[in-house]
């Protein structure tokens, strides 16, 4: 057997080999993310005649084009947390930070922990797809937010007080009343040169086109607070067409974000564990997908407290000697995105109040303890995560 232990960095990587013994066979040496030279690596492995253990670092995205490449080229490879291998390196006496000391370090932890490697499947693929969505949609996200507060801004401007009447709900966003009530008014200063019964009637109109049965009488408050409004930017035709673009911007992240979760959404069903998620009381069709894809592949968690230890939501023991700390936070050293998510599941559940959940129940009990808000809800996303992880795994029995 050999151990291949690959650094890996944008465009290139360094690539180690060590024999059976722990000798150097290959020299570090780096090649580039090009057909050339991953033909070159892979024509190599083959002419040792020997079992391989390849060893890499999931670095963003640029470790795919080697994975793809040896995957394909029929050699098993294995991934390993860069925390993991951190932490590894810190046993060395002598601290150095080079490629090629990184590549040999890779490689000295597949020849010594080869029997704990697994390697990546296709399944882990699925899972990776799932992930990589679940990233793009958090952008698209992140975008829509800043769209928001920005329009919300200039409306302060041109509009003042019209979100108090006509509320900001982009989730449909070519039904919203709101987007296109400024697409077609613009501001209080074209509402009061309409004049009363023009205007009421041009929103009546407007309000036809959408789905909500509500704002159709809520014309006239509107023409009122029009009068009393004092704007700044009315009657600027900049202003209007900034105004325009976040209305546009708006839409377009919101119609983007929801066909990701769509995606999402599709893979999802077709993991056996997804209908499992689904079941439990506060995850929906938008965080069902993100859970799932943030958790991966369940199985390769050896129990409920390895998964919560990965969400970073465990409470590592810290003892000495006759101290032992009985006040002690969650590590925060795991999935961030996870968290948040399972933190959202919880805040369903105070707006459901499912009575017969056992997720419920408990974090029910812990508010009557008087835990604080934070505290009581991350106990209950530990019991969460828990009951998860035993449902899921009975499927794989």
């Amino acid at each position: 057997m050999i151990a291949v232990g690959i650094d890996i960095s944008k465009s290139k990587s360094t690539v180690a080999i060590l024999n059976s013994d722990g000798t150097i066979r290959a020299k570090p040496f780096d090649i580039h993310h090009t057909k050339l030279d991953l033909d070159s690596l892979i024509s190599y492995l083959k002419d040792t005649k020997e079992k391989p253990t390849i060893l890499m670092e999931p670095t963003s995205h640029y470790h795919y084009p080697v994975l793809k490449a040896l995957q394909g080229a029929g050699f098993p490879v294995c991934l390993i947390n860069p925390y993991q291998m951190k932490k590894y390196g810190d046993t060395e006496l002598r601290k150095a930070k080079t490629d090629k000391k990184d590549a040999l370090r890779i490689a000295k932890y597949a020849l010594e922990k080869s029997y704990l490697l697994v390697p990546c499947t296709n399944t882990d693929q699925k899972y990776e797809v799932l992930r990589f969505l679940s990233r793009q949609y958090s952008q698209r996200i992140s975008c829509l937010t800043t769209n928001k507060v920005q329009l919300l801004n200039l409306l302060d401007e041109t509009m003042p007080g019209i979100t108090g009447i006509l509320p900001l709900k982009s989730r449909d966003p070519d039904n919203c009343v709101l987007l296109l009530f400024i697409k077609r008014f613009e501001s209080f200063d074209n509402i009061r040169k309409m004049g009363k019964t023009r205007f009421l009637k041009s929103y009546e109109t407007l309000v036809k086109k959408t789905k909500d049965r509500f704002s159709g009488s809520k014309g006239l408050a509107i023409y009122e607070l029009a009068m009393n409004s004092i704007t700044t930017r009315g009657e600027n035709p900049l202003a209007a067409m900034v105004q325009n673009q976040c209305v546009n911007l708006v839409s377009e992240a919101q119609k983007s974000a929801d066909s990701t979760i769509l995606q999402m959404q599709n893979i999802a069903e077709t993991i056996p564990e997804y209908k499992i998620l689904r079941a439990m009381h506060g995850v929906g069709d938008r965080l069902g997908p993100v859970i799932l894809a943030e958790i991966g592949d369940i199985r390769r968690f050896h129990s409920g407290k390895a998964l919560n230890a990965y969400a970073g939501n465990d409470a590592p023991p810290y003892q000495s000697g006759q101290f032992e700390s009985r006040n002690r936070h969650i590590s925060k050293r795991g999935n961030p995105a996870l968290r948040k998510a399972c933190f959202e599941v919880m805040q369903a559940l105070k707006l459901t109040r499912p009575q017969d959940d056992p997720v419920y129940l408990f974090l029910l009990k812990k508010e009557q303890e008087g835990k604080p808000y934070n505290v009581a809800k991350m106990a209950a996303v530990n019991k969460f995560l828990r009951i998860y992880y035993a449902r899921a795994m009975e499927l794989y029995k």
